[in-house]
């Protein structure tokens, strides 16, 4: 059984891949599993508390398997901004250093659909009601707005891409190929709790799943890229 919600992206949307360093600044194109994950433990803490949420986590969420369906067409903007940021030799008088930073920020255009798994009744309504306040999805500042009340499904239409599922070996050659990361079987809410100095670790509480997403490039410049659906895909 699959819960879905529909999203339309109403600021620019921007989240890093896993692996970047914090001077990365290109963008996914979509919402990881474990960006939704995250998403959905701060609203379960600000609804339920965080020892319910806690719970919540460790029983069903933490291992629930996201799909996603991605939208019509994605434009990354990509740009060189100022910024402050901690000399390598500080001086008395100047904590910061003034340096620009490449970043990239993608408009999302149509809908956005963000699905989980479930094993029953039990914690259909519970999810229901936590999507329906995902208010954003990636970095702050990637706001979206829910399109309708989440949907009970029992198999998911095939424009729906799953990245926890191995990639088939007839996969399209010019699909857009990435890594999505997700939490592991490990990742229990202590991990992911930011708060109690536990660490998440990268390929143990935390994954990386090779995903490949049905776009094409349409047209390009040196400041933006427009991707588009395949045809047959939208």
């Amino acid at each position: 059984m699959w819960i879905a919600a529909t999203y339309q992206s109403t600021s620019l949307f921007s989240l890093k891949p896993a692996m970047a360093t914090a001077s990365g600044g290109r963008t996914l194109l979509v919402p990881t599993p474990y960006a939704v994950k995250m998403a959905l433990l701060d609203v379960a803490c600000r609804l339920v508390g965080q020892a319910a949420a806690g719970e919540a986590w460790d029983a069903w969420l933490g291992s629930s398997r996201v799909a996603l369906r991605p939208t019509n067409d994605v434009v990354v903007n990509n740009t060189f901004i100022r910024i402050l940021r901690p000399p390598k030799r500080p001086e008395p008088g100047q904590p910061f250093q003034r340096t620009i930073a490449y970043r990239e920020y993608a408009q999302l255009a149509g809908d956005l659909g963000i699905a989980l798994e479930i094993d029953g009744d039990d914690h259909a309504a519970t999810l229901t009601r936590w999507l329906a306040h995902v208010n954003y999805l990636g970095k702050r500042g990637s706001f979206m707005q829910l399109q309708q009340i989440p949907q009970v499904m029992d198999d998911l239409p095939d424009d729906w891409l799953i990245p926890a599922a191995p990639l088939e070996d007839g996969f399209p050659l010019d699909a857009l190929l990435t890594q999505l990361d997700d939490t592991g079987d490990k990742a229990t809410f202590e991990v992911v709790n930011i708060y109690s100095g536990k660490r998440i670790t990268m390929g143990k509480q935390r994954i990386l799943h090779h995903v490949a997403l049905p776009y094409e490039r349409v047209r390009s410049s040196r400041g933006y890229t427009h991707y588009r659906l395949k045809s047959g895909d939208a």
